[in-house]
């Protein structure tokens, strides 16, 4: 009889053991599940009564296909402007999209296209290498046999572009980048003429600093940017600007490299000034660059010299493209003004296009018709800054 109470005894101890784990365990689950929801939830004490969860932007639906975008390179500051604001305007449409840097080189370029083709992009976008001729454009049309392409910034000719019923052009009216840069020097140096002629001869001696040979942007900044000024000058009874260097027939020099560099315009400048001076009574009063990096290369010359800072000498310096270095330089007074080419207004623009073509639309659908030139292409104005 022991035996058999014992035996009870120990069955009912057993399930009662059994019903306390199991109810800890339970307890246990919900806590982990509680702890989980509590850390994708806003930690402000606030009532939830009074709160309400913001709503979240859904994301753009993804267009079918991908765009392959080509860049002559990621060195020049303001193609990385370009670059940063088309990829965020991609981004915003849905697009996908591969940045590839060209370095420089056509030839990196063209082995770049064949790469994206073969990886079924459906949309090329090209800031040419090339421009001194209509060969690479064509090549590379002929590459894509078909895909879309939109050149920008770099000049294409209409002839090029027109030889695809896919194929468009985004840029600028670039002579217009040099009348207005031309016209900007033209006024300042009137308004302040006695003070700029630093050794008083009656007559601004100048640098021009021309980024490519054979470029179409170059070439209308180089001939505009003197030209509109002397013009200015001129009809104000006041002598024509004169280069500094009278054996150099050309009237400019240019990057050799063909990237419009800052390094070029320095190394330049400290030439030039290591023969052209205050102290020789010859000093270079005046410094025309066709793009802001050159600009701002000449600068850090000048300043090396002491020019162009802490109240010195200001040797006025103009620029084209309103980079956000210029505009620093400009603001700190060693500079003086710059063409804006609007980056943001270009990415965009490309980004409907691109939006276009792979929605099969008009490749100008919904872009204001007012920038719009022919069937082939489409222009960015310019606008000049001074930091007023």
């Amino acid at each position: 009889m022991k035996k058999l109470h014992k035996k009870i005894l120990c069955t009912l101890l057993s399930v009662s053991m059994l019903a306390v784990l199991t109810a800890c365990g339970g307890k246990d689950s919900s806590t982990d599940k509680a702890a989980t929801t509590n850390t994708n939830t806003n930690t402000d004490t606030t009532p939830a009564a009074d709160t309400a969860a913001p709503e979240e932007t859904p994301a753009p639906a993804s267009k079918d296909g991908s765009v392959a975008v080509f860049y002559y390179t990621y060195g020049d500051t303001y193609i990385s402007s370009v670059r940063a604001a088309l990829d965020s305007a991609l981004d915003a449409a849905g697009i996908q999209y591969q940045d590839y840097d060209s370095n420089n080189s056509q030839t990196t370029q063209s082995e770049q296209v064949t790469t994206a083709i073969a990886q079924g992009a459906t949309v090329l976008v090209v800031n040419l290498v090339d421009t001194g001729s209509d060969d690479a454009a064509k090549n590379i049309i002929t590459q894509a046999n078909g895909v879309p392409v939109i050149f920008f910034n770099r000049s294409v000719s209409e002839e090029a572009v027109t030889s695809s019923d896919k194929c468009v052009f985004v840029g600028t009216d670039y002579e217009m980048a040099g009348h207005m840069q031309g016209e900007m020097i033209g006024n300042y140096l009137l308004e302040n003429y006695d003070t700029l002629d630093l050794n008083g001869d009656g007559t601004i001696s100048y640098v021009m600093f021309k980024g490519q040979e054979g470029n179409a942007e170059a070439d209308a900044r180089t001939k505009y940017g003197q030209e509109d000024a002397d013009t200015i000058l001129t009809g104000a009874g006041k002598p024509a600007l004169s280069f500094y260097d009278s054996a150099n027939s050309n009237k400019y020099l240019v990057d050799q490299a063909g990237a419009w560099s800052s390094a070029a315009a320095t190394e330049y400048m400290q030439t030039i000034m290591s023969q052209y001076s205050e102290a020789n009574n010859n000093m270079v009063e005046l410094v025309i660059a066709n793009n802001d990096e050159m600009a701002i290369g000449a600068i850090t010359a000048l300043q090396n010299a002491g020019y162009n800072k802490d109240g010195g000498t200001v040797i006025p310096v103009f620029g084209v493209d309103a980079t956000d270095a210029a505009k620093d330089a400009i603001a700190a007074g060693s500079m003086i003004g710059t063409i804006k080419q609007d980056a943001d207004g270009m990415a965009n623009t490309i980004a409907d296009i691109t939006a276009n073509f792979m929605d099969g639309k008009e490749a100008f659908d919904g872009v204001d018709s007012a920038n719009v030139v022919g069937t082939w292409r489409v222009n960015i104005p310019y606008a000049t800054y001074t930091g007023n």
